[in-house]
């Protein structure tokens, strides 16, 4: 098992530069202004050989009250007592400050393993804050840079200690036996045929589940209630996450990945740089997410940020569920219902049938619907259809409403097969592709989610020129 290596420090030395460095990817939003890291975050790293989970954290702050700062405090001390050992990083080009030495002397007493880390020791212009971290009695401090990737061979040599043994190798008498890889499931059976069933996935990876909405409606909230514990900060400040926060979770038999993001505002009033970062490591997460929970507050209703993100969702073929959070509050509640489907089915018709769920985060109530809702819905996002039953679907469409002429003559719709799902993608063979009009093209994308049953399911249309592909066979 790998350990857990836990980053802490003052505000702006270096933390998330240096996370990011670890674990190989750009996943901590970095920037000059000091708090930008809110919640602590964890990652797989491998440096040097040496596998082990990093975990980032908020500036240390000597807050002890209710405010924001102080909340940051605590999630940072829960972090430091699940590590193995810590990382206590300071400047060394601005020296040793009377914060890190306040904090060097909380951690040795909080029991838990330190290794100093002298950052910004690119040049001789840190050469003096090294020296001085020798006064914090926590051994020789690491001479690094994060940001240029040097010293990484010192880190790894001062990680080893803390490393667990690795597991003796068992001899030939002893070696187990390694079972075969399972066959890779094609996209149709040997008949040509495309099974009308989910795609075979591998139930040991997690489902992947973006909570996403505007600002203060209660994501963090839910993610919380959810897992059962308080893992992200929450507050009444808006915009209080910035950081995509991810958390591996099991739900009955499925293994959920939940990702916490940042509030998504109007393009025209993200000014500020960091909310912009924030604003792009969200679109980031929609793009790799499988479903998402679009979460909106009950009272306010749609409004046109809501209707924005819900199309970006679904453009991006991502599988959507509307969750109508703070129901509790709601007064008139079949009014608001009733409201809220005539918005979403006038302003998103794309969405019609969406799976919509009330709740409260707060209070814990409508969390087993939604996750209902969620894995009910990505099974849908995985469907496949037979190819005799899409043809027949096919003509009974044309038969209903046939394509329109173009210049005196009609489109032929020649043929239909699904070429892959998550989403559900139907190559559409066409006498003149260009000449189809968008709106027969909606049409039959809205026939299809109404023959197979699929609502709200994000499903493309590919037209393609050319005979039947199988008309010889």
């Amino acid at each position: 098992m790998p350990f857990t290596v836990a980053i802490v420090g003052r505000p702006n030395v270096g933390k998330s530069t240096l996370f990011n460095r670890l674990v190989g990817k750009r996943l901590a939003l970095v920037d000059d202004t000091p708090g930008v890291t809110r919640d602590w975050r964890a990652a797989a790293a491998r440096v040097g050989g040496l596998d082990f989970v990093v975990v980032d954290t908020a500036g240390l702050e000597e807050v002890f009250d209710d405010s924001l700062e102080a909340r940051m405090r605590r999630q940072t001390e829960r972090a430091i007592e699940a590590a193995d050992v810590v990382l206590l990083v300071i400047d060394a080009r601005a020296g040793l400050t009377p914060l890190d030495r306040h904090f060097a002397q909380w951690l040795r007493k909080a029991g838990t393993p330190v290794v100093v880390l002298a950052n910004k020791c690119e040049g001789r212009a840190g050469t003096p804050g090294l020296l001085e971290a020798f006064e914090l009695g926590l051994g020789d401090p690491v001479q690094f840079s994060a940001e240029h990737g040097e010293g990484l061979a010192d880190l790894v040599e001062a990680l080893l200690p803390f490393a667990p043994p690795e597991p003796e190798e068992a001899g030939d008498d002893g070696a187990s036996e390694v079972p075969p890889a399972p066959a890779a499931a094609s996209d149709e059976s040997a008949d040509g045929e495309a099974d009308e069933a989910p795609v075979a996935e591998d139930l040991t990876r997690p489902l992947n589940l973006a909570i996403v909405g505007r600002p203060n409606v209660g994501k963090s909230t839910l993610l919380n209630s959810l897992i059962g514990e308080e893992r992200v900060l929450t507050g009444p400040e808006a915009g209080m996450t910035r950081d995509a926060i991810t958390v591996e979770w099991r739900w009955r038999d499925r293994q959920l990945k939940l990702v916490d993001t940042a509030g998504l505002r109007r393009r025209a009033r993200v000014e500020n740089k960091l909310e912009k970062l924030a604003v792009a490591d969200t679109l980031r997460v929609i793009r790799m997410a499988e479903v998402v929970i679009l979460v909106i507050e009950a009272a306010a209703g749609l409004d046109r940020q809501d209707l924005t993100i819900a199309r970006l969702v679904l453009d991006e073929g991502r599988a959507l569920v509307l969750a109508l959070n703070k129901w509790d509050a709601v007064s008139d509640r079949p009014a608001a219902l009733a409201q809220m489907r005539d918005r979403l089915e006038t302003s998103l018709p794309q969405a019609r049938g969406l799976a919509t769920v009330t709740l409260s985060a707060l209070h814990h109530q409508g969390l087993e619907p939604l996750l209902d809702a969620v894995v009910r819905t990505h099974g849908l996002w995985n469907r496949r259809i037979g190819t005799a039953k899409l043809n027949g679907w096919l003509q009974e469409a044309i038969a209903r409403h046939p394509p329109p002429l173009v210049d005196g003559r009609r489109v032929k719709l020649r043929y239909a097969t699904q070429i892959k799902a998550r989403p559900p993608t139907i190559a559409l063979w066409v006498s003149r592709p260009t000449e189809l009009p968008e709106s027969y093209s909606r049409y039959l994308i809205q026939s299809l989610r109404d023959t197979f049953g699929m609502p709200g399911v994000p499903v493309r249309v590919l037209l393609r020129k050319g005979n039947n592909p199988y008309a010889d066979k």
